[in-house]
């Protein structure tokens, strides 16, 4: 069913219930009981009444953001027929329609004015007067952090080091969630700001056990508005893991960020640990520093504290050799890095990491190797690929026609079961799709490659496989904050001494440039603003009043 027209069935279904849950209380406040079914102008009706803007009605029914203003709006109603107390909140917002149907057909509601006896409120009525005031502000500051959230930028942190040194472990970034269209909501009842979960609360590391922070039988299909531009190659995307089976809702997959080093259309392939697209090598830009994984043998024990002075953090297991010596593991180097620390005293030898060519790289997930773990293998499983000798391979693009076989069904089976929706079977030795046979198939959506600049360090698409347009969530837009040491690398013999990264802070991800410059005068500006705009208008009253 289209987005809108789903989004409208909610609507009217939220609608609905509640004029049946409110509309003798409607008629005692003088309008017809018919206006408590119409969306939007019901609670406009509302906020009249309660006199509070009316604008907030426009809020009322947006994903994410509708269910939290519709339990203030609703608590404005039900306080407004003298339900003030702390159990008539409560259950006013755990149970909103259930409670206010209770209040709507009891006998005895009548309609009270809030204002009349203000005159004689106690002390102790006045704080709690005073404290609704306050949590209705923090309310709504919740609220405005969410839109901006949900409808404009989302923050994002970087635990791991498969951007390094593009972008650092303990970058905390801004996306930009228009960069390719915005994506509508597609879970539009949820917490906000959690993004998957709401906490850990089995087994460790097994999200299939925690509560979901999003309601999954209220769903909407995905659409994407506004798309004038798509991802061009050296792009660096944030986007919905692709084959995270915790969550079935796209837009609350876990977030990767990558670079896009190919798009639909374009044949990608790795040569020894080089990138190759459409035959040529990738291009690197300024911004971008691609490593590699290099294997140190030295006489002696490295200072490695001392290299994170010089070089900053390099993730790196040290071995210690039965004849004294030491091995060092290094995660990714770049070419400059590893010469120089081939320079070093002690290092008697330095190799760079590399997969023998046609070795395939198949992960088990037990001992008798019966069953294959696809989140550590490489794409696809039949191919005799591994992550420094790929392809090459061919990414999809929409209205390519594509032969189904045996032989090319592991490279397209989660593209037309999981991305494009349909029913995939094998039977008899023949491939069925939505119950047909089939020995083609046409493709619904542009797919694209995301692989991470610390290439022997990257859980990307040479695991993962292709990423569906409908999985984009946008392009980083400033790094706002940068803490080394702020995540825990267990890959890494040596951790990263804490600091703030002041030099990294306000700068711009997506241009390409070496030598980004930094916006931090802008965000003082807007702090200063927020902040002070209060003091100001304050100022200004004070010395009105005083000029009048």
């Amino acid at each position: 069913m289209n987005y809108f027209l789903t989004y409208t069935v909610y609507v009217l279904v939220l609608s609905v219930l509640m004029g049946i849950s409110s509309w003798k209380l409607f008629k005692k406040m003088g309008y017809s009981p018919l206006f408590a079914f119409i969306p939007f102008y019901n609670y406009f009706i509302i906020l009249k009444e309660t006199k509070h803007p009316k604008w907030w009605a426009i809020l009322s029914y947006l994903p994410i953001v509708g269910p939290i203003m519709m339990s203030v709006f609703h608590l404005y109603l039900v306080k407004k027929f003298g339900k003030t107390l702390f159990k008539d909140q409560i259950l006013t917002v755990i149970l909103p329609f259930i409670y206010m149907a209770v209040i709507n057909y009891s006998k005895d509601v009548e309609l009270e004015d809030e204002n009349a006896n203000d005159l004689f409120l106690t002390d102790e009525e006045k704080n709690d007067k005073k404290k609704d005031t306050f949590v209705g502000s923090i309310t709504f500051a919740v609220v405005f952090a969410t839109i901006i959230h949900v409808f404009v930028t989302q923050p994002f942190g970087i635990p791991t080091g498969s951007m390094e040194r593009t972008l650092l472990v303990g970058d905390f970034l801004f996306v930009n969630k228009w960069s390719y269209g915005y994506r509508l909501p597609m879970r539009p009842v949820a917490i906000p700001f959690l993004q998957g979960t709401i906490m850990d609360t089995g087994q460790k590391g097994n999200p299939k056990d925690d509560p979901k922070s999003y309601v999954d039988a209220v769903k909407l299909p995905y659409t994407r508005i506004l798309q004038f531009n798509k991802p061009q190659k050296n792009d660096v995307v944030v986007f919905n893991y692709p084959q995270d089976s915790v969550h079935t809702a796209i837009d609350r997959k876990d977030p990767y960020v990558k670079r896009c080093v190919a798009t639909a259309g374009d044949t990608f392939e790795m040569r020894a640990g080089r990138l190759f697209v459409n035959g040529k090598p990738e291009i690197v830009l300024g911004d971008q520093e691609v490593q590699h994984g290099y294997m140190v043998t030295t006489d002696a024990q490295l200072d490695i504290p001392t290299l994170y002075k010089v070089y900053g953090f390099l993730p790196v297991r040290e071995f210690q050799q039965d004849s004294g010596g030491y091995v060092y593991a290094f995660q990714g180097l770049t070419d400059k890095v590893a010469k120089e620390i081939k320079e070093l005293p002690h290092v008697t030898d330095i190799k760079e990491q590399v997969f023998a060519k046609e070795e395939s790289a198949v992960a088990y997930k037990d001992e008798a190797r019966t069953k294959i773990d696809t989140t550590q293998s490489i794409f696809p499983i039949n191919k005799p690929w591994n992550a420094d000798w790929y392809g090459p391979l061919r990414i999809p693009k929409k209205g390519d026609v594509v032969a189904i076989n045996q032989e090319t069904l592991p490279t397209y089976q989660w593209v037309i079961s999981e991305y494009e929706h349909n029913s995939l079977e094998k039977k008899n030795g023949k491939i069925l799709i939505n119950g047909k046979e089939a020995t083609q198939y046409t493709i619904q959506q542009d797919y694209y490659m995301m692989v991470g600049d610390n290439r022997d360090a990257s859980l990307d698409a040479r695991f993962f496989g292709f990423v569906p347009e409908e999985n984009i969530v946008g392009k980083p837009m400033f790094t706002w904050m940068s803490l080394q040491g702020a995540f825990a690398d267990s890959s890494s013999t040596y951790q990263a001494p804490f600091k703030i990264r002041w030099e990294r802070m306000f700068k711009a991800t997506n241009t390409g440039e070496a030598n980004k410059t930094s916006y931090w005068w802008i965000a003082a500006m807007i702090l200063i603003l927020f902040f002070g705009w209060e003091y100001f208008v304050k100022l200004f009253r004070k010395k009105k009043t005083e000029d009048d």
